[in-house]
């Protein structure tokens, strides 16, 4: 098997300290995080930014100060900013982190009830927009897949020339609203993308570690983090998001899988490799 890419989705847009008072808000928590996870293992960062209050926000500014203060901490690591931002943001506002020419950012391919009254609205034209201004800047998109039929709006996108290959895919399990996160469920997943095209599961809460095991054993990668659960163990918060990607490297060191550096994470996704 390909080594194991990890992702940290270090703080979110809705997690909040009340839930963890763990959760990064300003620039400077958000640089010791990425730095925690990437020192226990992680080669990419999922990024969203907060205001000091906790506020999200896209913005492009402060996408650049977290992005620097990362860098300035693990200057090899992938950052990856989300183009889901929060709930009720425009495309505009939603698009402005790929303006600062990362590697890859996320990509939603489809529209979800989030519970109550929230929508998270992503209609087919928005995710042509979203994958052409990316193609256009070069910034290579994770398929952000919140149940199967995500998965057949970006393969029909693909054979309409929007979504380029290599496509790369995140199953995001757990979600109200999305599918479950059972094995059944994985592996419908599995199952319904190219044999070229490579994956990575995210578990949502109770989800995380038992997702999180399928994709090691199955040949895929995993994200972990503050952003999809801020629990180490039932009742136990999580001190970091680096003591996440501890758990993590610790059941794919037991299962024989080992874990992917930054370098070899470009490599498995065909992201240029830096000198």
């Amino acid at each position: 098997m390909e080594k194991l890419i990890i992702t940290a989705a270090i703080c979110g847009a809705e997690v909040t300290k009340e839930h963890n008072p763990n959760v990064p808000y300003t620039i400077e928590e958000i640089a010791r995080e990425a730095y925690a996870a990437y020192n226990a293992g992680a080669s990419i960062i999922h990024l969203h930014v907060r205001y000091d209050d906790g506020t999200p926000t896209q913005n492009k500014e402060r996408f650049r100060e977290a992005i620097e203060a990362i860098k300035t901490k693990c200057p090899d690591v992938i950052i990856q900013p989300s183009t889901g931002g929060a709930v009720g943001m425009t495309s505009g506002e939603r698009l402005q982190p790929i303006y600062l020419n990362p590697e890859m950012a996320s990509l939603d391919c489809g529209t979800l009830n989030f519970g109550g009254d929230e929508i998270f609205v992503n209609t087919e034209n928005m995710i042509i927009e979203f994958a052409l201004k990316m193609n256009e800047v070069g910034v290579k998109p994770e398929l952000e897949v919140f149940d199967k039929g995500m998965i057949d709006t970006a393969l029909r996108l693909h054979k309409k020339g929007y979504i380029k290959t290599p496509m790369h895919f995140n199953f995001v399990m757990g979600v109200t609203g999305g599918i479950s996160g059972e094995i059944r469920d994985f592996l419908f997943l599995k199952e319904s993308i190219p044999e070229d095209s490579t994956f990575t599961a995210t578990g949502i809460g109770r989800y995380e570690f038992s997702v999180a095991t399928m994709a090691i054993l199955a040949g895929g990668h995993v994200r972990v983090g503050f952003e999809d659960n801020v629990y180490i163990s039932k009742g136990v918060l999580a001190r970091s998001n680096g003591e996440l990607v501890e758990k993590v490297v610790r059941i794919a060191r037991e299962l024989g899988r080992e874990v992917a550096t930054p370098q070899e994470a470009r490599k498995i996704l065909g992201l240029e490799v830096k000198s």
